[in-house]
C-alpha cells in the first residue's frame, strides 16, 4: 500500500509500480476464483444486464479490455493502458478520505472464449486486503449480455482489520459504481437501448 495526498506523479508512479512488481501473492488460493471459492474470506458475487446481441458482446469485451469497469471519479489504473494478460502487474489507485491509496494485483489468468471474457487478478504482498478479483462478460444462448464481478478477500493489514466492516462498505460502493459505468459505456457504444443505470 502506498498513501499520498495528491495524486501521484508518473514518476513516483513508475517507481512504486517496479517496487510492486517484485512482489508475492499476499494469499494462497491463488486461482480460485475460477471456481468454488475458499473459506475463511468475504464472498461477492455480482453481474449485472447490459443488452443483447454479439455488438453489445463485442462492445462489453472492449469496456473490459480497456478497464472501462474502474470508476473514472475515483479510481485509476496503472500503467494507464496496462494490458489485459498473464502475469500483468497493475496498481489500482482509488481516492478516499482525501487521500490516493495505491494497492498492486497481477493478473493470474484469462478467460477467452465464444460467449466469455475476462480476467482475475490477485493481490499482492502490501495490499490492504488479500485474495482475488474476476472481471469479465458473458452472452448466454438467449443473446442476453452481462458483466460480472466475483471475488473473495479479507482484511491484510491492521487498518482495514480495525475499521472493518468499512473496507466492505467501500467495496459494496465499487461494485455498484463499476456496474453502472459498465453500461454507460456499452450503451454509448452500442445502437442498442441503453440499459438503467444500477445506481437509480
Amino acid at each position: 500500500m502506498r498513501l499520498y495526498p495528491a495524486f501521484p506523479s508518473d514518476t513516483l508512479l513508475h517507481k512504486w509500480h517496479h517496487a510492486f512488481s517484485k512482489a508475492e501473492h499476499s494469499y494462497r488460493e491463488v486461482g480460485h476464483s475460477k471456481g468454488a471459492f475458499p473459506a475463511g474470506y468475504d464472498h461477492d458475487y455480482n453481474e449485472v444486464y447490459l443488452g443483447e446481441g454479439e455488438a453489445c458482446f463485442e462492445k462489453a469485451k472492449e469496456a473490459v479490455r480497456n478497464w472501462y469497469m474502474f470508476p473514472e471519479s475515483w479510481t485509476r489504473i496503472y500503467p494507464w493502458e496496462a494490458p489485459i494478460k498473464e502475469g500483468q502487474v497493475v496498481m489500482v489507485l482509488f481516492r478516499l478520505f482525501g487521500f490516493w491509496w495505491a494497492n498492486a494485483c497481477q493478473i493470474i489468468y484469462m478467460v477467452e472464449t465464444e460467449n466469455r471474457y475476462g480476467f482475475g487478478y490477485g493481490t499482492l504482498k502490501g495490499h490492504v486486503e488479500k485474495g482475488e478479483e474476476y472481471f469479465g462478460v458473458r452472452m448466454e444462448a438467449d443473446g442476453r449480455v452481462y458483466y460480472e464481478v466475483r471475488a473473495f478477500s479479507r482484511p491484510a493489514v491492521w487498518l482495514t482489520r480495525l475499521t472493518y466492516p468499512l473496507p466492505r462498505l467501500f467495496q459494496r460502493r465499487f461494485v455498484r459504481h463499476s456496474k453502472a459505468r459498465m453500461q454507460r459505456m456499452v450503451a454509448e457504444r452500442s445502437s442498442s437501448s441503453p440499459a438503467q443505470s444500477s445506481l437509480e
